[in-house]
């Protein structure tokens, strides 16, 4: 009896309010769109690329070379320069650095020679590509991701045959993508062919509770439209916090993991965070309000 008092209450609640909570996060996407926009104006792309996107030279130093000497040593020289540490998994002890700039691999191996003095072979690996073929494989990577997300509405269209429903979905997509992207310019990430792909993985995230609320709410006929949104949400929650707890201590707590790797798990750890409000505030209201106007109890 307790029991069913409380789920009462619950629904109550979101009768009252389905229509407020839904706004949150689309003035979250407005502001995420906005930002985008002023970063486009101020940069010309949407996003900073990192060298396997935009070309240059990659220098991985073997050996202890101190990182704050070198960085502090290149930024005037190489206002791009990047550098990351490579350090052993069980210890963190470091491995190599991983230099990396638009600059020709002539002029960046003689700025690190300039504060180090020679480098022997074996400890310098020196990787060098083309501006003209990191933008072409940029292009082909936005292009998989917009046929991708188009593939994914056809999908969609095709499974609910309805246009509200199939909009929310498709919203919910589009809001999980734009918003870390937005996040990720704002603290100046340059990203990696590794973290287009991960906007990729993004997509299939994202429907799958979209999908399962949807498929609950109008096409199952048992029980009240609360109720089995609920239980859309208990189940679909549970799927996101899983995901979460795989890709959250992989992030933080793993000491030397690849840069490629860190940033698919920072990416994902932000969509499937901004899933949470996209899904079950707007994609939920949107259903919610769909299912009062066609009269689905």
């Amino acid at each position: 009896m307790e029991t069913s008092i409380t789920e009462t209450a619950k629904q109550n609640w979101f009768d009252k309010r389905y229509k407020l909570l839904m706004l949150i996060p689309i003035i979250l996407v407005v502001i995420s769109l906005v930002y985008l926009g002023y970063f486009y104006k101020q940069h010309n792309s949407f996003i900073l690329k990192d060298v396997s996107l935009s070309g240059g030279t990659t220098i991985t130093l073997t050996g202890d070379y101190d990182l704050i000497k070198l960085e502090t040593s290149l930024k005037s020289k190489f206002p791009d320069i990047s550098i990351r540490q490579l350090a052993e998994l069980s210890t963190g002890r470091q491995i190599a650095l991983v230099v990396e700039s638009s600059s020709s691999p002539e002029e960046l191996k003689s700025g690190i020679e300039d504060i180090f003095g020679k480098i022997p072979a074996e400890n310098i690996a020196i990787e060098f590509s083309g501006s003209t073929l990191s933008e072409s494989f940029f292009k082909q990577l936005i292009l998989a991701l917009i046929i991708s997300f188009m593939l994914m509405s056809i999908v969609i269209f095709i499974l609910f045959r309805t246009f509200i429903p199939s909009m929310a979905v498709m919203f919910a997509a589009f809001s999980d993508i734009i918003i870390p992207l937005a996040i990720i310019d704002y603290f100046g990430i340059r990203l990696s062919a590794a973290g287009i792909a991960a906007f990729l993985m993004l997509i299939g995230y994202s429907v799958d509770t979209d999908i399962l609320l949807t498929t609950r709410a109008i096409k199952k006929t048992e029980g009240k439209v609360n109720a089995r949104i609920y239980s859309a949400f208990k189940t679909g929650i549970f799927m996101t916090l899983s995901a979460l707890a795989a890709t959250l201590p992989a992030l933080f707590l793993i000491t030397g993991l690849p840069d490629s790797f860190r940033q698919i798990f920072l990416v994902l750890a932000l969509g499937l965070t901004a899933d949470i409000f996209n899904t079950w505030l707007t994609n939920t209201g949107i259903i919610k309000w769909y299912c009062v106007k066609k009269g689905i109890n």
